[in-house]
């Protein structure tokens, strides 16, 4: 939630940060591609720190920098100083991010499904608790002001860290982001994962635009409509996958992400009837929820021994996934409007759906006893 919320501040501050600097949107946005570009990069040198170190350091330096970032974002005195800092920022995101989800394998069973929920749910709480009270503070205080909510959920890391699970990968040996690319079968997930963040993020980038320029609807409701499909997201990422624990995680994961693949473009050819593109929005989230929880834990179970370097690929294939949602999806809207957004979108979906269906997954292996796949393990 403290990683997410470094991400959701700039949404409700970006207008006021630009009208003080005197730049535009745009330009301001570009904060949101510094960040990526460091989380990126960072993940490569964090993935055999998990492993040698543990969940819990990269914790306590996720939420120091994290701090630090948003303190020189909220005390910048221009706006090069402003962009600057969120390289600290995403060296802090990257950190909390990935130790968060690395985390996850100190549970075992039911128990790993569960808490893997909670974690991915956990970006959803952000949206609705963070922007609504930066949006607070911007709007009663100050945009600079508003930086206080990231820096507030950080320190409770530091709080916290003590009780954060702490065994399994701490003091082997780190294969990197290298070792995981060098297995077929956690290789095909990572691309899976950057084709389907792709479509995500995109999707969750526009759509509030959408339902502003296309239904009319204000931006204090648009707010409201954004924070029930976080909750529906979370309600999905919590409950969902753990009462669907005994099917296959590859089928499930392909058949939500084909459902999404039909939902997406459905959803932006509803122009005329607001309440149909309301339904679909909160069913596509839902969907959403469901597709991170389980894909998350099946990208967990590919180097059961070396979970932190998965995670850590996880991180830099949601940011890449962000930043060519960015181009990509900026470009397909100014080309032929939300309708080829909505192609765009759902192709990236029905590859992701395909892709997923050929990477391993131990569990299923294990049900179905012993087998000579390629990249199959016990």
């Amino acid at each position: 939630m403290a990683s997410q919320a470094l991400l959701v501040v700039l949404a409700p501050t970006i207008v006021e940060v630009g009208r003080e600097f005197g730049t535009s949107v745009g330009a301001v946005g570009q904060a949101r591609s510094a960040l990526a570009g460091a989380a990126i990069a960072a993940s490569f040198g964090i993935a055999p720190l998990l492993e040698r170190l543990g969940v819990r350091p990269l914790l306590l330096w996720g939420a120091l920098l994290a701090m630090a970032g948003s303190a020189g974002a909220a005390l910048s005195p221009s706006f090069a100083v402003f962009l600057a800092v969120h390289v600290v920022t995403g060296i802090g995101f990257a950190c909390l991010l990935s130790a968060g989800f690395a985390g996850v394998a100190a549970f075992r069973g039911e128990d790993r499904m569960r808490t893997m929920g909670y974690v991915v749910g956990a970006n959803a709480l952000a949206w609705i608790v963070v922007n609504p009270l930066a949006g607070a503070f911007t709007d009663v205080l100050s945009w600079r002001a508003a930086y206080a909510v990231p820096m507030l959920l950080a320190f409770s890391v530091i709080v916290s860290a003590h009780n954060a699970p702490d065994r399994g990968a701490a003091g082997t040996t780190g294969i990197g982001l290298r070792g995981v690319l060098a297995d077929p079968s956690a290789r095909r997930w990572v691309l899976a994962e950057i084709l389907s963040l792709f479509a995500w993020g995109t999707y969750l980038t526009f759509i509030g635009a959408y339902f502003i320029e296309r239904h009319g609807v204000g931006e204090s409701a648009t707010g409201l409509v954004l924070a029930i499909g976080a909750a529906a997201f979370f309600a999905t990422a919590v409950r969902g996958a753990p009462l669907l624990s005994n099917l296959s995680r590859r089928h499930l994961i392909s058949a939500v992400l084909l459902v999404m693949a039909l939902l997406i473009p459905l959803q932006f050819a509803t122009d005329d009837i607001l309440w149909i593109g309301l339904l679909i929005f909160f069913l596509a989230a839902a969907a959403g929820g469901l597709r991170g929880s389980v894909a998350s834990s099946l990208g967990l179970a590919q180097l059961p021994d070396h979970p932190g370097s998965m995670m850590a690929a996880r991180t830099a294939a949601t940011q890449t996934g962000y930043l060519l949602g960015g181009l990509i999806g900026g470009a397909a809207l100014a080309w032929g409007g939300y309708t080829a957004l909505g192609m765009v979108l759902a192709t990236g979906l029905v590859l992701c759906a395909l892709l997923i269906l050929r990477v391993s997954d131990p569990k299923a292996s294990a049900n179905d006893g012993p087998t000579t796949a390629k990249g199959a393990r016990p």
